[in-house]
């Protein structure tokens, strides 16, 4: 009781400040929704949905009832605003630089240089500013996320391997489900009524749907996930990107089936099969025998002059001195020198994008120019080249991966969930 009394306060400080500052407006800002201490006006919501039904109508889904729409972007924006106060709460922020970093990567992505990019959005009649906004919101929702739930989630090798021993027997690990999916949610606190009146709903929609009714659109109209304005989809999936509890239903689904509602602990899941695909994978990776020469830079060694020490060794090299006897004396790598300088077989991936990059252009035997790492500077060797079938392995990083998406899925229903029963939300119809 006190809890709503002093947000009755907060609400009419914040209409107060509100009429204040649009004093000489026309119009106010009416307020929609009040999400903690924080308010969502109407303005803002009608920018949001016209920029989601601008993104619809651009992709072609058909669009719900106005009513139906403003109301899913409402609950979305309540949302997001509640995972921005926490990250407030919690230090996370933003830089500049960061952001004009991201802005650039996509740009970058679409081919274009970043005012190519910014030119693009503003013919398209999106405001850079708000591009950034939006991104910025992304940024930091994408970080309390990774700070309240991935650095939660662990994944073992025992997981791993109890995957591979029993999901793959089932034969569909090089299959892809693209799926759609509705969710009616359930509070953790509900009573045994509203279970029911949840779990009625969800076999009411089933019926509507075995029926004919459009998958998506009554995804738009009553699912409670954050995919509901996508119509439900979900996109392509391996069985093991499926959350637990509703995978082993997937498995035997038919293409276009809806199937039965499946409950878990956030509610009560209705999927639909909208196609399937079988990907097998032959990986197979290059992998190299190198070795190389390390001389690091400190308070005694400058830049230039470790990079004098690398060409003298070369040129000794050259004229018929011992690669290893030399990386033995002179390499800062202690732990390769004592091999001669061998790094052994290494993979893509496993070594610095400099180091790895200039080792790439080598022939067998051939002899790098010095090559700059944030190690110092290096020599480099290939000794010998081979393929190698990384299938089992890759395997098991794809099935590691997978394992985590699905926990971390899951876990951010039941925390999304959690933190929109938990706090103060005030509609205003």
């Amino acid at each position: 009781m006190m809890k709503q009394k002093n947000r009755a306060i907060v609400l009419t400080l914040c209409c107060s400040l509100l009429i204040t500052s649009v004093v000489h407006a026309e119009t106010i800002d009416r307020i929609v929704a009040v999400v903690e201490d924080d308010v969502i006006l109407e303005g803002e919501l009608e920018r949001e949905v016209s920029t989601i039904r601008a993104r619809m109508t651009e992709s072609k889904a058909q669009l719900p009832p106005e009513t139906v729409l403003r109301k899913q972007v409402l609950e979305k924006m309540i949302i997001d605003k509640l995972q921005r106060q926490l990250a407030e709460k919690a230090g996370v922020s933003v830089s500049e630089e960061m952001l004009n970093n991201s802005a650039a990567d996509i740009a970058q992505r679409n081919n274009m240089s970043l005012e190519q990019f910014r030119s693009e959005l503003e013919n398209s009649g999106i405001s850079y500013n708000s591009f950034l906004d939006n991104m910025r919101n992304e940024i930091v929702i994408n970080q309390i996320r990774a700070k309240e739930i991935g650095s939660r989630i662990k994944v073992s090798d025992s997981e791993v391997e109890h995957y591979m021993e029993t999901e793959e027997k089932a034969g569909d690990e090089a299959t892809q489900y693209h799926l759609g999916h509705i969710l009616i949610a359930v509070k953790e606190s509900a009573s045994s009524s509203e279970i029911q009146k949840a779990e009625t709903k969800a076999n009411n929609l089933v019926k509507k749907l075995r029926a004919g009714q459009d998958f998506a659109q009554i995804a738009i109209s009553e699912s409670e996930d954050g995919n509901a304005l996508k119509g439900g989809d979900l996109g392509w999936r391996g069985i093991n990107d499926v959350p637990s509890q509703l995978a082993e239903g997937v498995r035997k689904m038919r293409l276009d089936e809806i199937s039965d509602p499946i409950r878990s602990s956030g509610g009560f899941h209705i999927i639909k099969m909208l196609g399937k695909k079988s990907d097998v994978d032959n990986h197979v990776i290059s992998t190299t025998k190198v070795r190389h020469i390390l001389i690091k830079t400190n308070e005694l060694m400058d830049d230039s002059e470790a990079k004098k020490r690398i060409l003298e060794l070369k040129a000794r090299i050259t004229d018929g001195d011992d690669f290893a006897t030399l990386a033995r004396t002179h390499s800062d790598d202690k732990g390769s020198a004592l091999k001669g300088g061998e790094l052994g077989w290494v993979e893509p991936g496993s070594l610095v994008k400099p180091f790895e990059e200039a080792m790439n252009k080598l022939t067998a035997n051939q002899i790098s120019d010095p090559v700059q790492s944030q190690f110092g500077w290096h020599l480099i060797q290939v000794l010998d080249r081979k393929d190698k079938d990384n299938a089992s392995e890759h395997k098991k990083n794809l099935v590691r991966e997978a394992i985590r998406k699905r926990k971390i899925e899951e876990e951010t229903e039941l925390w999304l969930r959690r933190l929109r029963d938990e706090a103060y939300i005030e509609i205003h119809g």
